[in-house]
């Protein structure tokens, strides 16, 4: 028998994120480890008379590939993934390693001149209906601090809701922030505004990724100035960096400094001109999600904390920043901070004022 949560989560991803319709090609891709949930998204394209096409990944591949591949191969346009790609209408995307550690040998460089490559068809694939989701597995359970059952309520905790309703709460803070033309941040070790006039902020309430929840927008290019201090280590190709600081003038980080892998950070600052630069600012709405798991798709919807990502920033909404980088980074602000937009308070120490929410 089916476990009912994963059953439920398979009917959200079809029918709430990637919307299946008849006739429909859906494309399914993930680990081994995420079978269960696999085949009950498939049993639902089926029922609605969509064309599921499933693709496995097997362990080890990606590192097999980044280790010994040539600059030739590195730089080769996959054809075939591109004509899949034009052919596809729903992409349903299912993470769950079994190594969080698995490329974090492999020099950044290598990820980026690849990602680099694969960008057209990245691009076709964010016009079309998709989502990605991070499947319960032992080791992101190992990484969260928790057992595999812990791990596993928490995230079908995050991820069963009603998403409509939180479609309805966001658009308060949408609002505001499209009327919006300055955002100030402020908090521990932190002072840093930038524009986001003309700018469309986009609601994530589960049709791209899930769990979601957040409210994001693109800040103005040149605009940022002042200084952060993240919360939380930034994690790159399962490489941490932590204790983070960053400084702003005209838009570009001019100082910045960590207390571990500061080395990491200054490589991937200099991948491109753009990757020192805001791409983007999210407001965490999901007050589920309430620990840090190491885990990019939960910790950047939780409740009370907001994100600012270094380099490429989304077109839908305005964006313009051009990078092969998109490296989010939080700042929690339960314990004392404050989100202003145009100098009236929205939020204060992670909890939204009244009328936001």
């Amino acid at each position: 028998m089916v476990d009912q949560r994963i059953a439920k989560t398979a009917q959200i991803l079809v029918e709430h994120s990637a919307r299946v319709k008849k006739g429909e090609v859906v494309e399914i891709a993930g680990g081994p480890e995420t079978a269960p949930l696999i085949q009950e998204i498939y049993r639902l394209c089926i029922k609605k008379g969509a064309f599921p096409r499933v693709e496995v990944g097997i362990p080890k591949l990606a590192y097999y590939y980044y280790h010994y591949a040539s600059h030739e191969q590195l730089t080769n346009f996959p054809k075939i993934a591109h004509y899949i790609a034009h052919n596809t209408d729903a992409y349903i995307g299912l993470g769950g390693t079994t190594n969080t550690r698995e490329l974090s040998t492999i020099p950044p460089k290598k990820l980026v001149l690849r990602r680099k490559v694969t960008e057209r068809i990245n691009k076709i694939y964010l016009k079309k209906k998709w989502v990605i989701f991070e499947y319960p597995t032992p080791a992101l359970a190992q990484e969260a601090d928790m057992s595999l059952e812990e791990f596993e309520d928490f995230v079908y905790g995050a991820v069963i809701q009603d998403w409509k309703k939180e479609e309805k709460r966001q658009t308060k803070l949408k609002k505001i922030l499209d009327r919006g033309r300055r955002v100030r941040i402020v908090g521990k070790n932190t002072d840093i505004q930038f524009s986001i006039a003309g700018r469309q902020a986009i609601k994530s309430y589960g049709l791209y990724n899930m769990p979601s929840g957040e409210v994001f927008i693109a800040p103005v290019e040149t605009t940022t100035e002042g200084h952060i201090e993240y919360s939380f280590p930034a994690i790159y190709s399962g490489k941490e960096v932590d204790g983070i600081t960053l400084e702003f003038k005209k838009g570009k980080v001019v100082h910045f400094s960590a207390k571990k892998n500061v080395s990491l950070l200054k490589e991937m600052l200099a991948i491109d001109r753009g990757a020192s630069y805001l791409g983007e600012f999210g407001i965490g709405t999901n007050y589920r999600i309430k620990n840090f798991v190491k885990q990019i798709l939960f910790d950047e919807k939780i409740g009370g904390t907001i994100h600012l990502a270094l380099g490429m920033a989304y077109e839908m909404g305005g964006g313009r920043n051009k990078s092969a980088l998109h490296w989010d980074m939080i700042k929690d602000l339960r314990k004392g901070g404050e989100v202003y937009v145009d100098g009236k308070i929205i939020q204060k120490n992670g909890k939204f004022v009244k009328g936001v929410w």
